[in-house]
């Protein structure tokens, strides 16, 4: 004779509503407002060619985004890719105005950012020390750097290196081309790879990532790696847009970086985001700060505006994911 089970079910959420409440949702809904707002200030917004002007001024930060998302996921952060930008940028500056070959010059950046990279990751993942501490440090000790290398003047680089982002491919700035390129790939290791569950596996819980196999100092040490290398790629494709190098080059860039990142919808305590979100995010941040020049807004006002928006942001992704764990 069977008994029944009169324990009842637990109500299976419906797969609208779990879309609803996703923190890519809600970036998505915010850039539509901000597009719509944006065009009520100058009809520029609504022509696609402006949006992509707009979005090169932004390109380097965002490409480099990406991968601090996978940072962040991985349950570290690192506050340094902006002055890594920066001392790259200056020591490639400085190679080539010395007569030093660009193709060589060129590999001096970016040997300098895998450099930057493995200190960081050595003193995270070999020392033991909190990652916000140690990226805090080399963020001063890389700007630094790039200052005495600079002085308080710019370096220029040959016109014929200037202008990255006036090539076009299919009608598109090709910065704004390797920024789509590089979220698809890494959407795909993410969201389709053993190596991209591993990721999101260590920033859950490390200890039973640990357990299960998982060499997590290993990825951890490659995510530091290639982060260092990918700003030290955007620090020179920055000096190509500009024409010349400064030591402030990307000053404050950290602070986008994260915003990105936390306005895509990543976890600030690990586990959780996703390379969409982020890719959103980009965009949305774009038209923000692009709405906040043309309506003439001070520039000490844009950045109480995009930190508190990154505040906001945090708040807004800990009450979603809050909420999904009931």
């Amino acid at each position: 004779m069977s008994t029944l089970d009169t324990t009842p079910s637990t109500p299976v959420t419906p797969r609208w509503q779990t879309l609803l409440i996703r923190p890519e949702t809600m970036t998505f809904l915010l850039l539509v407002v901000g597009i719509f707002a944006g065009s009520q200030l100058s009809p520029f917004f609504l022509d696609i060619n402006y949006i992509l002007k707009s979005f090169t001024l932004y390109s380097e930060l965002a490409i480099v985004a990406l991968i601090l998302t996978m940072v962040i996921i991985a349950g570290e952060i690192d506050l340094s890719p902006a002055a890594n930008m920066a001392l790259s940028a200056c020591l490639f500056a400085w190679a080539q105005a010395s007569g030093i070959p660009m193709p060589v010059a060129i590999g001096i950046g970016l040997a300098a950012g895998l450099l930057m990279g493995l200190l960081n990751a050595w003193m995270v993942i070999s020392l033991q020390l909190p990652s916000i501490i140690v990226t805090i440090g080399t963020l001063t000790l890389y700007r630094g750097l790039a200052q005495v290398i600079a002085g308080d003047k710019s370096i220029r680089v040959p016109e014929w290196f200037i202008g990255v982002d006036k090539i076009m491919i299919l009608g598109i700035p090709l910065p704004v081309v390797l920024f789509i390129v590089l979220a698809l790939v890494l959407a795909v290791i993410l969201g389709g790879t053993i190596f991209g569950r591993q990721i999101y596996q260590i920033g859950t819980n490390e200890t039973a990532a640990r357990y299960a196999g998982i060499r997590s100092a290993r990825i951890k040490f490659s995510l530091f790696l290639l982060i260092g290398f990918v700003a030290s790629v955007a620090g020179i494709m920055t000096a190509s847009r500009l024409g010349s190098v400064r030591y402030d080059l990307a000053l404050g860039g950290e602070l986008q970086m994260v915003l990105m990142a936390m306005l895509g919808g990543t976890y600030i305590f690990g586990g959780r985001g996703t390379i969409l979100g982020t890719f959103l995010a980009a965009w949305l941040l774009v038209v923000v700060s692009t709405g906040m020049i043309v309506a003439n807004v001070l520039p000490a006002v844009q950045l109480v505006v995009l930190g508190g928006l990154l505040i906001v942001a945090i708040i807004a992704t800990n009450l979603i994911y809050s909420r999904t764990q009931r």
